[in-house]
């Protein structure tokens, strides 16, 4: 059984119904609260977790987080995870759609979608010996590297399964990259348009 849906692939009847989780609002500490207690229910249930979403982003470690735990519930209960996107899926959102494979994420029409990469405010004052000045500037190298690393992990895992190169999507978001659901769909980046 299919609903009726934009796009050549069939949606899941799981998302015509009501989602397991509903998540809204930034992403952040409260949401992951709100996140842990909704997946611990849905552990001892049964069927395919439906995740529905709608952000304007926030902080990313907390969607990586989220992404994680969805590949954990998957690999843990050998059950589907579903993504759907409602009207905005900005930033920390994307983090989280991109813990789905992209047959598993959806999105309402309407929606649109902005992925960038990961960003860094830090003012460093620089007032005291060299050595110490020196050690502050390769903490700094240090958090940026390390940051780099964990973007393009997560790139990886928004592009697998899409048109997309992992080039092309550095290349696109060295600022913020908005996309309407019939662009991302058109990226393969999702399943379909609900």
């Amino acid at each position: 059984m299919t609903a009726p849906i934009k796009g050549l692939a069939l949606a899941p009847v799981e998302l015509t119904r009501l989602p397991t989780v509903s998540l809204h609002g930034p992403v952040d500490d409260g949401m992951l609260a709100m996140w842990i207690s909704a997946l611990a229910a849905a552990r001892v249930g049964e069927g395919t977790l439906v995740l529905e979403l709608s952000t304007t982003g926030g902080d990313a470690d907390v969607g990586r987080r989220i992404a994680d735990d969805v590949r954990l519930f998957q690999r843990q209960t050998g059950r589907r995870a579903l993504f759907l996107g409602r009207a905005t899926v900005y930033s920390a959102g994307a983090t989280i759609m991109a813990g789905f494979a992209a047959p598993d994420r959806w999105l309402s029409v309407g929606t649109s979608l902005m992925i960038h990469g990961r960003k860094l405010s830090k003012c460093l004052n620089m007032d005291g010996p060299l050595r110490s000045e020196r050690a502050k500037v390769e903490a700094l190298l240090a958090e940026i590297d390390e940051g780099l690393v964990l973007e393009r992990a997560g790139f990886l895992q928004l592009v697998e399964g899409s048109k997309l190169t992992i080039e092309q999507c550095e290349l696109n978001t060295a600022g913020d990259w908005y996309l309407t659901a019939d662009e991302a769909l058109a990226q393969g980046l999702i399943g379909g348009i609900l």
